[in-house]
């Protein structure tokens, strides 16, 4: 009986390493993700161009510039104002996106609208309006760095939504072009009231009627962004609902890595993007700094610090290639044409996500059209009915 025993003992022992080793080996023969694509929307690009990384403004109100060396066409580089995350200010945590941006023809204007554990939530929409405004009058007359005023697009990620969708509402009234596509991904950060925390939001209803307004948000922690997304949709109230999107990626573990949805996916960090190393223009010496006056919101919460750094981590992957890179890719071709939303969701292309190696089909983006607002209701006031009539038809108040 003790042999028998033994032998069994021994038996399953076997059993279970052989088990264990194939589990450890299964990433090995998993699907892998589809790649990126060569050219095209969400594509590699130029491969062999030089990308020209530059400083504007000053040491304490700096923008990046990011754009392929050589002439600009003759209308200019279309613009994308990539406004970051709070928290994290430096280029290198989306360089992957930024490169890509810049390869297909763009310039890139990536403000550093926050000193962090400096700036006020408060002040970021005034500090972003400066920047861009300044970065783009001093390129103006730049042949390489030419930027058309006629199309601009752009990005914001988490905090940097809101502050897209503000940026967008008041460029007439600040002197900036008026953007054709705010692109807000992972929409957060934004206050309830004017007394919390967070990015306040400005009047969206001044946002242009002809402006294309696209949300994106993940699977993964979604609540928060999901509520955050339809508020920026639903108060850029002059802009109609064929040319609102909202957009959701799905997480996909059909094959390995797997394809994870997060606040934190749509950064990519690439170290060529170190805004550390781009020299920065030096404040003029004779300039007096205003005096600082510290507040609590300025601080990283805890929660935030883990969010930056899930961001300052954060490689690039097939979710970016082909949920945030594509579908930006062709909103801003649709908004640079004047092709409205429902051009974009009616693209078989623009939710596809493609195939695993083994020829499973990814998980496919979740696309809709928000509702149209409900239309206020009438007044009395407005009714046309006399005072008594309207008197007689209001039930008495109990």
């Amino acid at each position: 009986m003790r042999l028998t025993a033994w032998h069994g003992f021994r038996a399953a022992g076997l059993a279970a390493g052989v088990l264990g080793l194939l589990a450890a080996a299964a990433p090995l023969h998993a699907a892998s993700p589809p790649p990126q694509p060569a050219q095209g929307p969400g594509g590699a690009g130029d491969r062999a161009a030089t990308i020209v990384k530059r400083a504007l403004g000053r040491a304490s109100a700096a923008t990046f510039a990011f754009y392929k060396s050589g002439p600009a066409p003759a209308e200019g580089r279309p613009v994308v104002v990539f406004l970051h995350a709070w928290g994290a200010p430096n280029p290198q945590s989306y360089g992957g996106w930024i490169d890509h941006l810049a390869r297909e023809g763009n310039l890139v204007l990536f403000p550093r609208f926050q000193e962090v554990n400096r700036t006020r939530p408060a002040d970021a929409t005034a500090n972003a309006e400066s920047l861009v405004k300044a970065a783009l009058a001093e390129l103006a007359g730049d042949p390489d760095g030419k930027p058309d005023p006629k199309r601009v697009a752009i990005i914001g990620h988490l905090a940097g939504a809101p502050l897209a969708a503000n940026v967008a509402a008041t460029a007439g009234e600040q002197g900036l072009p008026a953007p054709k596509l705010v692109f807000a991904v992972m929409p957060g950060g934004i206050a309830s009231n004017p007394k919390s925390r967070g990015i306040p939001l400005k009047d969206l209803a001044s946002i242009p009627s002809d402006t294309l307004v696209v949300t994106v948000i993940g699977d993964k922690d979604a609540r928060a962004a999901d509520a955050a997304a339809r508020r920026i949709l639903r108060e850029a109230s002059a802009v109609p609902p064929e040319r609102k999107l909202f957009v959701r990626a799905l997480s996909d573990d059909h094959g390995f890595p797997a394809m994870t949805a997060t606040l934190a996916a749509p950064a990519g960090v690439d170290s060529a993007y170190d805004g550390g190393a781009i020299k920065l223009p030096p404040d003029p010496k004779d300039q007096k700094a205003p005096p600082f006056k510290w507040s609590a919101d300025m601080a990283l919460s805890g929660e935030q610090q883990t969010l930056v750094s899930q961001i300052n981590n954060a490689r690039t992957d097939a979710l970016d290639y082909l949920a945030f890179w594509k579908t930006f890719d062709l909103a801003a071709a649709a908004a640079f044409s004047g092709a409205d939303a429902a051009s974009l969701k009616n693209n078989a292309r623009f939710s596809d996500m493609e195939r695993w190696t083994d020829g499973w089909p990814v998980k496919r983006l979740a696309v809709e059209t928000p509702k149209a607002a409900p239309a206020p209701a009438a007044t009395p006031a407005a009714s046309g009915a006399p005072p008594a009539a309207r008197n007689a038809a209001t039930p008495a108040r109990r």
